[in-house]
C-alpha cells in the first residue's frame, strides 16, 4: 500500500523562502510522477508542479515558475518543494501526490494516492 505524507508547512512572512518535503513509501519502480498541489480557502485546486521521478522532468505551474522548484530529497522516497520570495497568495493547504501521466500542467495525470497536506500561511 502506498503512503503519502506532507511535512514542513508553518506560517512565514511574504519574502522568505520555505521547503515541504514529501515522504512516500510502498511505490515500486520508478516511472511514476510525483506532484505538490495546493488549495486555498475558497479556491480549486491547482496544481505546483510535477516532477517524473525517473526521468526528472519537470512541469510548474505559471505562479511556480521562477521561485518554486521540485527536487528529490537526500532520503529514499522523499521529494523536497523549495518555495523561494513567498507571498500572501501562495497561503494554502500544500499536498503530495503519486500517479502516472504526462509532464505537463493541467495534462491528463492520473493521481492515484494522496498525503493529508501541510499547511501554510503567508502574512504580508
Amino acid at each position: 500500500q502506498v503512503h503519502v505524507e506532507e511535512s514542513g508547512g508553518r506560517s512565514v512572512r511574504a519574502g522568505d523562502s520555505l521547503s515541504l518535503t514529501c515522504t512516500f513509501s510502498g511505490r515500486d519502480g520508478r516511472n511514476f510522477l510525483l506532484g505538490w498541489f495546493r488549495q486555498a480557502p475558497g479556491k480549486e485546486r491547482e496544481q505546483v508542479g510535477i516532477i517524473h521521478w525517473n526521468l526528472g522532468d519537470r512541469a510548474y505551474g505559471d505562479f511556480a515558475k521562477g521561485r518554486f522548484t521540485i527536487s528529490k530529497g537526500s532520503s529514499t522516497g522523499t521529494a523536497i518543494l523549495r518555495m523561494n520570495n513567498l507571498e500572501p497568495e501562495d497561503t494554502a493547504v500544500y499536498q503530495c501526490a503519486i500517479g502516472k501521466g504526462p509532464v505537463a500542467i493541467g495534462g491528463r495525470g492520473r493521481w492515484d494516492y494522496w498525503g493529508q497536506g501541510t499547511q501554510v500561511t503567508v502574512f504580508p
